[in-house]
């Protein structure tokens, strides 16, 4: 983790900050967002170090395809789709979400 400067750290916080509730953005819509384009790696190792009583919205980043990059059986994983669903995001029948219909627009 000490690998990722804190201002990348910082920016990437702020931009999940902003996604609101009933979008999800992909990892790579945070990294580009935060300044590092093509550092999406980046953007899980920043969540993955989140404070378990974090009150980031971790659980609106996903992957490109529109799935959770969380195992559906671990704790984690069936949190991040319990909020999700809660805030309106409909999963598909193969666990996919509509990125065409539920990704964030961030406005310039």
């Amino acid at each position: 983790m000490s690998a990722i400067d804190a201002s990348i750290r910082e920016r990437i916080w702020q931009v999940v900050a902003s996604i609101p509730a009933g979008n999800v953005a992909t990892y790579g819509d945070v990294a580009r967002l935060a300044g590092t384009p093509g550092a999406a790696r980046h953007v899980g190792a920043v969540l993955h170090a989140l404070p378990a009583d974090s009150g980031l919205p971790w659980h609106r980043v996903v992957n490109a395809q529109g799935r959770l990059s969380l195992r559906p059986g671990t704790a984690a994983g069936r949190l991040q789709k319990t909020r999700l669903e809660a805030e309106g995001v409909l999963f598909s029948v193969n666990g996919r979400i509509s990125l065409q219909r539920f990704r964030w627009q961030r406005l310039p």
